[in-house]
């Protein structure tokens, strides 16, 4: 079986749970601190970076989150993530490279590194102006999503796909860190709740991070 090694609010190894789950991939959970800096861990990816995707019986270790949804897209071929035409392909690569990079630039790795980096690791308070832009960019993005949800039947075109899953990773752990205001956003909120209601979203919205507990409203599936 897979071992993925994670912690619960690595956006990156949250999209790799949601496609897993959405293709019915079994897998096992290893915690995985990537700030501790193991050297067991660093063997597997020597970027030092979560997730990674370890299976011993194959002699398989793989790391960097949209290279393992790739290999996992091309080896499962159930309820493909990467579909349509070509087109419609390069735009869900389009897409998950926005969440992945800009959305995490701008929003979630501030996030991260103000309330969970420097709260559990550094033991340091977060600065509030990092906080306030990190949170006037989550309004900039989610402009953009509701323009996504408004001319498409989901973020990327007529299916579900990997798009869905970069984009909802990304929000939940910002949402965890109370660094969204869905005040106007209504499109993007009502995706998301359709989001959150799927089976693949559900051991995502049970697990916390130990001492950084969430808002009330983010386990709620119509919140």
């Amino acid at each position: 079986m897979w071992q993925l090694y994670q912690f619960p609010l690595c956006p990156f190894s949250r999209k790799l749970r949601l496609l897993m789950g959405e293709k019915n991939i079994a897998y096992e959970l290893v915690r995985e601190n990537p700030w501790e800096g193991r050297d067991e861990f660093w063997h597997l990816n020597p970027a030092g970076r979560t997730p990674v995707l370890h299976d011993a019986a194959r002699n398989a270790a793989l790391s960097d989150s949209q290279a393992i949804c790739e290999y996992l897209e091309e080896t499962v071929e159930r309820n493909p993530m990467i579909n349509g035409s070509a087109l419609q392909r390069a735009e869900i690569r389009r897409l998950v490279a926005l969440f992945d990079e800009n959305f995490h630039a701008d929003v979630t790795g501030p996030l991260l590194h103000e309330r969970m980096k420097k709260r559990l690791v550094l033991r340091q308070p977060p600065d509030s102006r990092m906080l306030r832009e990190a949170m006037k960019n989550a309004h900039a993005h989610l402009d953009y999503i509701d323009w996504l949800v408004d001319t498409r039947q989901w973020i990327a075109g007529p299916t579900l796909s990997l798009a869905d899953l970069a984009c909802a990773a990304q929000l939940s752990v910002a949402d965890y860190l109370g660094g969204i205001d869905w005040k106007g956003h209504d499109q993007t909120r009502h995706w998301y709740s359709v989001m959150k209601s799927r089976p693949s979203f559900r051991p995502l919205l049970s697990e916390k991070m130990e001492g950084l507990p969430p808002p009330p409203h983010y386990a709620l599936v119509d919140a």
